[in-house]
């Protein structure tokens, strides 16, 4: 059975869970999570999403992302990307870390964020790795409790719920996540309990996302549209792209490919470097020069404009301004 597509829309909050491939370890020593660090906090200087809340346990990771106009997917490949490849290159290792597609839950923000956070902070708590949430070293509790400071990670949203004061605040949200920390594991925050497993939210939250998630579904183009328009823009066929070699207009039709089915569609780089004859690595640099070639190279800028017309879409608009927090 095909997996359900991904629930996307500007402003949208998840609780998103990586596990280890395996079960396997995905932080062995501090230099990990510092590494893991630095690469959330240029994924968040990149694709200007937030964090809100995240808690590194030995193998695997909670994280409450809320996205912009990119969606968690090229977020999520992109983190997960470069921190596989530093972690196997110390190592000197080869192979997957994470554990097949991550895990992650749209959430009624308005409603549950606040609980998300302290869901997520008592984690270590709940697997008796510490007696109290404060008592963790690697996550961002103690930056809300004011003893830490990580410049990228945001507090203002949740703090603010509790006192303008940021101090006064801090403490109260010390103990609203500390009387709560007998509550357990929480199915719904795995997307059990709920209409649909990709939900968490009261019914009317979840019945809006899935109808607006399936109106804005019948508008993304597949990969076999995003093909043919690039072919037809480069006046190229398909075994031009996948043939070996670095001309300079297949590598540029491979490289708008490659951002395409990041930035427009469900596909994968997967299926679209099975496609091209190339690893998945090659595509995301391929798009990840696409990206930056359209916004200062002229010529480029004005072949996407050929391919948005091609696939008849609406060209992006500027910056969410986070409407659901």
């Amino acid at each position: 059975m095909a997996r359900k597509p991904r629930l996307h829309y500007s402003g949208a909050l998840y609780h998103v869970i990586l596990r280890g491939n395996a079960r396997q370890d995905v932080f062995i020593t501090d230099e990990d999570r510092y590494r893991f660090y630095l690469f959330v906090q240029e994924g968040l200087e990149r694709y200007g999403h937030r964090v809100h809340a995240f808690c590194l346990m030995t193998n695997h990771i909670h994280m409450a992302i809320q996205v912009a106009n990119v969606p968690l997917s090229r977020i999520m490949q992109n983190l997960t990307f470069r921190y596989t490849r530093w972690f196997n290159w110390r190592l000197k290792r080869n192979g997957h870390l994470f554990q097949g597609r991550y895990k992650a839950i749209l959430v009624d923000a308005d409603s549950y964020l606040l609980e998300l956070a302290a869901y997520i902070h008592l984690n270590p708590a709940r697997a008796a790795m510490v007696e109290k949430a404060e008592d963790y070293e690697w996550s961002s509790h103690k930056v809300y409790c004011g003893t830490e400071q990580i410049a990228w990670l945001n507090t203002e949203y949740i703090l603010s719920h509790f006192s303008a004061d940021h101090s006064i605040a801090s403490k109260l949200f010390s103990r609203y996540v500390s009387d709560r920390s007998n509550d357990g594991h929480r199915e719904e925050f795995y997307g059990k309990a709920s209409l649909d497993s990709r939900v968490m939210g009261e019914d009317n939250f979840v019945e809006n996302m899935l109808a607006q998630n399936e109106e804005l579904q019948s508008r993304k183009p597949s990969l076999e549209q995003v093909l043919e328009a690039v072919l037809r823009i480069y006046n190229l066929k398909e075994e031009d792209l996948a043939s070996k070699g670095q001309k300079r207009q297949p590598s540029e039709a491979r490289s708008m490919a490659a951002w395409a089915v990041l930035e427009l569609t469900d596909a994968t780089l997967t299926e679209l470097a099975t496609r091209m004859n190339r690893d998945v690595s090659t595509m995301s640099a391929a798009a990840a020069r696409f990206e930056t070639c359209r916004q200062s190279n002229m010529d480029w800028a004005k072949k996407l404009e050929m391919f948005r017309r091609e696939l008849d879409l609406v060209p992006p608009q500027s910056e969410s301004d986070f409407q659901a927090v």
